[in-house]
């Protein structure tokens, strides 16, 4: 059987074709994997990060050719790509320069006759399991980590990106790594389903709550650890005391970045009173000033949905929305002029808690604002969700944010201008967007079993 990749911003053109993996080839190359992962720990960190080099220098160089195999296939925009491809490279070095600090033996008591330690050992296999939306990141971000810190790795990327993954394959496997220690397999869901239920030691997802609760069970029954991050529905509170001006291009990024199809944007504005209306109108002014084309016109701003799929998933949940009552400011339509996954940027208004828009998670180019009259009432709206990856409060007065911040139900908080997206820092997640944490030195610790040695002297 074969998976078709198409570009969704040009009418669906048929890129390629590859072949789907089958039950017995994901035998084998988790079977591959198992019988790898005692010489890939022996190796040591050491050995692991020399290895790993060559493969983070020629990612620097393809970076180009990857970006713009990203831009036909997602419908992301060049200049987003070629972003993705350089904060993510930046990533690999990072792990690189850091882990083996993170991963060193730690001390935890010692006297004159003994000395106690923990030591970092790997899980070792580890099922590693991607979304489309950033696929070269995404990866990267799972992938070199498990490698450093011990683990062999066999990856399903999604569906909807398989040339992608093809290209960063065929860069990875062309340097020395030992044989097995990174293999991929290709399909959609069903193929995703039948890696996790093979003989591998750890399961990493990145995607939906839903598929994260089938998981987590086969996970449970199978007595092995689950590091899974899930969908987001992140506020966004604005206060009347700010200048607006300062702030809306801060929200549109926040909201409409690839298409609005990233976990942790922006999904709910939540603006006081009493600037409620001057926002919305400016915010609706400044995506007029957009250029809706071509990804790989380096000018274009808004770009395609990553398939035909999308846009039926979003017309559901708006024309739920309409239903009850929501008004549109801007946008709403299928873009006639350009053939492929084009949907404009939209704002709704007079939005109710019992919309799916509101309660649901929104993966596309609209932005539901609702207004507030007190710093409770914005409180009691901003966590009135199941999801948690992150959160923004803008205000002049930033005792204000500080505390409103430490009643907010989420692990990642940024207020004003300021942005959280650092390496160093860790993403610590509440609700049911996440289990377990990643980045930071907590990053290679989770990927890694402990050991305690008592021992004398």
């Amino acid at each position: 059987m074969k998976l078709i990749s198409k570009n969704p911003s040009n009418n669906y053109e048929i890129l390629w074709e590859v072949e789907i993996s089958t039950d017995e080839e994901i035998e084998e190359k988790v079977k591959n994997a198992n019988e790898a992962k005692k010489l890939w720990k022996e190796l040591g960190i050491q050995k692991r990060i020399k290895l790993l080099k060559p493969i983070c220098e020629e990612f620097k160089e393809k970076s180009l050719e990857i970006a713009e195999l990203i831009s036909k296939e997602i419908g992301k925009p060049i200049r987003e790509c070629i972003d993705e491809t350089n904060i993510y490279t930046e990533e690999f070095d990072w792990f690189i320069n850091n882990a083996e600090n993170i991963l060193k033996d730690e001390i935890t008591y010692e006297d004159e006759n003994s000395i106690h330690k923990i030591i970092y050992e790997p899980f070792w296999t580890s099922a590693v399991i991607t979304p489309w939306n950033f696929p070269f990141g995404m990866a990267i971000r799972w992938i070199i980590p498990n490698l450093i810190a011990g683990n062999t790795v066999v990856f399903k990327i999604s569906e909807e990106c398989p040339l992608v993954w093809k290209l960063i394959e065929k860069i990875i496997n062309k340097h020395n790594l030992p044989k097995w220690v990174f293999s991929e397999i290709y399909g959609a869901w069903d193929i995703g389903e039948k890696l996790s239920k093979s003989d591998i030691n750890l399961i990493w997802f990145t995607w939906s709550t839903k598929v994260w609760q089938i998981l987590y069970k086969t996970a449970w029954e199978k007595f092995i650890k689950a590091i899974l991050e899930m969908g987001g529905s992140n506020p966004c509170i604005i206060f009347e005391n700010v200048n607006i001006d300062k702030y809306i291009e801060i929200v549109y990024n926040g909201r409409f970045q690839n298409c609005g199809q990233v976990c942790d944007a922006i999904k709910r504005c939540i603006v006081q009173e009493s600037i409620f209306d001057e926002f919305v109108f400016k915010l609706k002014e400044f995506i007029k000033t957009k250029k809706i084309w071509n990804p790989l016109n380096y000018k274009t701003d808004i770009w395609s949905l990553v398939a035909e799929r999308q846009l039926i998933l979003l017309k559901s949940q708006l024309e739920e929305a309409l239903d009850k009552g929501a008004k549109i400011i801007i946008g709403a339509n299928e873009i006639q002029n350009l053939k492929g996954a084009f949907f404009e940027p939209t704002i709704l208004i007079n939005i109710t808690k019992d919309m799916k828009i509101w309660k649901e998670e929104v993966f596309w180019p609209i932005l539901p604002i609702i207004k507030f009259k007190t710093e409770e009432e914005a409180i009691e709206l901003a966590n009135d969700t199941i999801y948690w990856l992150g959160w923004r409060v803008i205000s002049k007065d930033e005792e204000q944010a500080r505390r409103i911040a430490l009643k907010i139900e989420a692990g990642s908080i940024e207020i004003n201008e300021w942005n959280r997206w650092l390496t160093c820092n860790p993403f610590w997640w509440y609700k049911k967007s996440w289990m377990w944490r990643e980045l930071w030195n907590v990053w290679f610790k989770e990927l890694s079993q402990i050991k305690v040695i008592s021992m004398s002297k």
